[in-house]
């Protein structure tokens, strides 16, 4: 394959060498009491991964009132900035750029993560999932409605964090607003049935989200600050489309064209949303008219349909997961259409180097 548009580089508020992003993923590899990042397991893991235009992290707990799994590394103490700027050391050394996501599950909690009190949500209502923890899967409970002072709270620790992600080299920085965690959870008015300045109205529910965002620009400029969304998600992470569900991401969307980010980073649908008469199934194509900056798109792209979705001037950048986990030249394999080493998913939230830096280059390879 020649003139690949995934291979070519981009320019916006980032410079990147290529347009291959490496997505989000949680790998469960903070196994150590003070949940932060290490080196010879974390900074060898990215640091394969370099020659991607642009790493972002696995989300990171902007403080423990955040967490929600088990194994998950954090950004608000003075370990997880040191164990984090060793990642970003070795990203760097190798050229590559690297965001860190920024993360509250919200009402996807359990009470063991909080010494028994409740986990934060918009409102008692309990998303009837399940959360993952040391002592296997539980149930998810009613969560407490957030009081003004907690939300207060929230958006100072997503800020802080922003400002921990510098002092720890980040590039930049990515908001985790999707996959239900809490700022979908506001948006959603399934899980949000407030009545104050935060419930009600798409404008409303859209309110957190914004002032996390002019917090978190006031310590980092926004053309370092990314946003990620999942119009379609139902069905899973306690989800529930409804008829306003399009029209608030399309508000905020477009919204986001008064600010000036590094990016906007979206989801095609996860399930089958072909029967849900208000869902949207091709997401890239919906919104890409809505947004004038730069657009990223994600869930299920290979090097063919990423390729096209550029070539269509649907998206900018394409962002590949699980991909990136068993082939960490990724970047390098689609430049010489090399084929791909499959993914073990027994081990994909396992402790350990196993099914995590054990997956060899291409190069590796043939010299073996």
């Amino acid at each position: 394959m020649t003139k690949q548009p995934l291979l070519t580089p981009y320019k916006n508020n980032v410079a990147l060498k290529n347009r291959i992003i490496m997505a989000p993923m949680t790998r469960s590899r903070a196994d150590n009491p003070e949940k932060k990042p290490v080196d010879e397991l974390h900074g060898v893991y990215y640091e394969q991964r370099a020659s991607a235009g642009l790493i972002i992290t696995e989300g990171s707990q902007v403080s423990e009132r955040a967490v929600g799994y088990i194994n998950t590394p954090g950004i608000h103490t003075e370990a997880q900035v040191a164990g984090w700027k060793q990642v970003t050391d070795r990203v760097h050394q190798q050229g590559g750029k690297i965001f860190i996501q920024l993360w509250h599950v919200g009402r996807m909690s359990h009470p063991y993560f909080h010494d028994g009190a409740l986990p934060l949500a918009p409102s008692a209502i309990n998303p009837e999932a399940q959360s993952y923890t040391p002592e296997g899967f539980k149930d998810t409970v009613t969560p407490k409605a957030m009081t003004q002072n907690e939300i207060d709270e929230t958006i100072s620790d997503f800020q802080q964090a922003a400002k921990n992600a510098v002092a720890a080299g980040f590039d930049g920085v990515e908001i985790h607003s999707s996959n239900g965690y809490l700022f979908h959870q506001f948006f959603n008015g399934t899980s949000n049935t407030r009545t104050d300045k935060y419930g009600g109205s798409i404008e409303n529910r859209a309110r957190f989200f914004f002032e996390t965002l002019d917090a978190i620009k006031e310590v980092i400029p926004q053309e370092k600050i990314g946003a990620r969304f999942n119009p379609s998600l139902h069905g899973v992470f306690g989800m529930t489309m409804d008829k306003e569900t399009i029209p608030t991401f399309e508000y905020i969307i477009q919204k986001l064209n008064d600010y000036n980010l590094a990016y906007v980073h979206l989801s095609e649908p996860f399930t089958d949303v072909s029967n849900i008469p208000f869902a949207v199934t091709e997401i890239a194509k919906h919104f890409r008219p809505l947004y004038n900056g730069t657009l990223m798109i994600n869930s299920n792209f290979d090097q063919e349909s990423g390729n096209k979705v550029i070539e269509a001037g649907h998206a900018d950048l394409v962002a590949f997961g699980k991909l990136y986990i068993s082939n960490p030249d990724l970047v390098e394999r689609f430049a010489e259409d090399a084929p791909l080493a499959e993914w073990d998913k027994d081990t994909f939230y396992t402790p350990g180097k196993k099914g995590y830096i054990d997956y060899p280059a291409l190069e590796d390879k043939k010299t073996s």
